[in-house]
């Protein structure tokens, strides 16, 4: 900002001269008090520095200073003090940071699904020291000239992505931004420090309908893994079975071999201590002895149904008649 001299009145300087003239009547160093507190005296019409009648200013640190002569740019003032002799036509007229400073723009645009979203960018730029003058004299709207140059380059990328394409490529919308920054700032003594984009917001119920399409495709992933979960339980189920039932019936197999071996045991051995009988009667009496253990363990059994069958010693003779005749056929048809 340019900050234009005031050209204080001789009652205002007699008025400052009194003021000093007081304070020397009670320390008595006049010249020490002079060059001590010029810079807190202000001017009685305009509140401005003081400094300025003795030909002397000062520039803050990270700030340089533009002195004018006779109206026309003369020069850069350095941080530090300085001798400006205002009765040759010297003027200072303005101060500028050098320091880097940090503008957020926020715009508004559409994706290229039709969605309209809040882009904000944060650019950080500062003053070239070299390049004073220009950025001085140059621009009147720092701030309004670099939002303008945002505007414009967001405007022209976002329209050509999706909006999942933008929140993606936001680092390649930065750099966008910052190169056509950079290119059209350092003509007015800027320089781009960094520019980011801090934030991309979508209308609320974008966001939302956002969510929920997440969801329902996290459910349904998850409604997939279950579904071939349960699968491959039912497949491991079911081999599992196939191969108990394998085993059980190589169990049953060799639990009949095993008895087919021990009657054949059985009925050489009660022929030969028997004398008389055949192996017919022996066969009968396995049989019955095999009926009779079957009955035991149905009686037995906690969950068996009732079973009605003939008990009589008729009916066991007819039993066995009936099971001889079974293996009998067995035998043939084998």
């Amino acid at each position: 900002m340019k900050i234009q001299p005031c050209h204080c009145s001789a009652q205002t300087l007699f008025g400052f001269l009194f003021l000093v003239v007081l304070r020397k009547s009670v320390l008595g160093q006049f010249d020490l008090w002079v060059l001590v507190s010029w810079r807190d005296v202000r001017c009685l019409k305009c509140g401005d520095n003081m400094g300025n009648l003795f030909c002397c200013v000062q520039v803050d640190q990270s700030t340089v200073a533009i002195r004018e002569k006779f109206g026309k740019f003369d020069d850069v003032l350095q941080p530090g003090c300085h001798c400006l002799p205002w009765f040759l036509g010297n003027r200072l007229v303005g101060h500028l940071s050098l320091r880097v400073q940090q503008l957020d723009v926020r715009c508004e645009t559409k994706t290229k699904d039709n969605v309209f979203v809040n882009v904000v960018a944060s650019v950080q730029y500062r003053a070239l020291a070299n390049q004073a003058s220009d950025a001085f004299y140059k621009l009147s709207n720092t701030k309004g000239q670099i939002q303008a140059y945002v505007f414009d380059v967001i405007r022209a990328s976002v329209p050509r992505l999706n909006l999942d394409d933008v929140f993606e490529q936001k680092n390649e919308i930065a750099k966008a931004v910052e190169d056509e920054l950079e290119k059209a700032m350092s003509t007015y003594g800027y320089e781009i420090v960094q520019t980011l984009i801090v934030d991309i917001e979508p209308d609320e119920h974008v966001k939302r309908a956002m969510n929920e399409i997440n969801a329902a495709a996290r459910l349904r992933s998850a409604a997939n893994d279950k579904a071939e979960a349960e699968k491959i339980l039912q497949i491991k189920r079911a081999e599992g079975e196939a191969e108990s039932k394998y085993l059980a019936g190589v169990g049953i197999a060799r639990q009949r071999q095993a008895i087919v071996d021990g009657l054949r045991d059985s009925v050489l051995g009660f022929s030969e201590n028997v004398p008389g009988t055949t192996a017919k009667d022996v066969m009968d009496m396995v049989l019955v002895t095999q009926y009779f253990d079957t009955m035991r363990e149905i009686g037995a059994a906690s969950k068996s149904s009732a079973v009605f069958i003939p008990h009589g010693p008729g009916a066991v003779r007819d039993v066995a008649a009936q099971i001889r005749e079974g293996l009998l056929q067995a035998s043939s048809v084998s």
